[in-house]
């Protein structure tokens, strides 16, 4: 009976060692295998889509990318939806998820979240030559904003007495506004600024300031502290390098905003 006894300890011991291993798969088992598998956005333009040559790209696509060249492995790209970034990561299809997620209390039962890499903000958007800095300068400027919108909210609430607030239908109207000449300023998400600027090159469009941040994390799988530090470690040293930087131009057509870390 005793020997039975140690016999099935002993396998619920190996049981338990081996199922921590697949949970947690550790950095030193992703360079063994010589790929990372990072899960980017399926059809999230300009984070991550599928291109005109067949290929996914986006912002979300060149951090991926960057990564596996830092770890000097090869890249496995696995597009994802929204739905599925946590699930894809806790049953071990992707090593990281790097797909525009914000972080919250809720999603962080589930996995651990990097430092913000990339900026995602409502803001306030205007020809290079209109001198605004800041929601008070606004009084005086026709306004647009899509109605109903959280960048409608923080419009009302916190615009100076003068402003003139124009609320249009649905974002088509409110940017078909802003091109045409209708408004002053365009207040809107930055990648919406960023597709307007890209397609109306003449508009001059920039960044005036932000009225509300949401930055974006790297999704990590609990328990791979490892992998965590090493890509927390990689958020730094690019963003102090300006690579990060040089992405949120080539596809925000903005430089990147000081960003929080979590």
């Amino acid at each position: 009976m005793l020997n039975k006894l140690r016999t099935a300890t002993l396998a619920l011991c190996v049981a338990t060692v081996g199922f921590a291993g697949a949970a947690h798969a550790e950095l030193s088992d992703i360079l063994e295998a010589g790929t990372i598998k990072i899960g980017i956005p399926e059809s999230f333009p300009p984070f991550g889509s599928l291109g005109a040559e067949g290929e996914y790209e986006g912002y979300d696509v060149d951090v991926a990318k960057l990564i596996a060249e830092d770890l000097g492995i090869d890249i496995e790209l696995v597009p994802v939806t929204s739905k599925q970034r946590i699930p894809f990561l806790e049953t071990d299809r992707v090593d990281l998820i790097i797909s525009s997620m914000g972080a919250n209390p809720e999603r962080a039962k589930s996995i651990w979240f990097s430092s913000a890499y990339a900026p995602f903000f409502s803001g306030a958007f205007a020809s290079t030559d209109m001198a605004i800095s800041s929601m008070a300068d606004l009084a005086g400027k026709k306004v647009g904003v899509t109605g109903g919108s959280l960048e409608d909210i923080e419009l009302t609430e916190n615009s100076p007495e003068g402003t003139e607030i124009i609320r249009f239908g649905d974002n088509a109207a409110t940017l078909s506004a802003y091109v045409s000449g209708q408004v002053d300023v365009l207040v809107t998400g930055n990648t919406v600024a960023a597709q307007v600027s890209a397609d109306n090159p003449d508009l001059s469009m920039e960044t005036k300031f932000i009225i509300k941040e949401s930055p974006a994390f790297i999704g990590v799988k609990k328990g791979n502290v490892d992998l965590l530090q090493w890509v927390n470690v990689f958020i730094l040293h690019k963003k102090l390098g300006g690579q990060l930087n040089a992405f949120s131009e080539k596809w925000l057509g903005q430089k990147l905003p000081p960003l929080p870390s979590l």
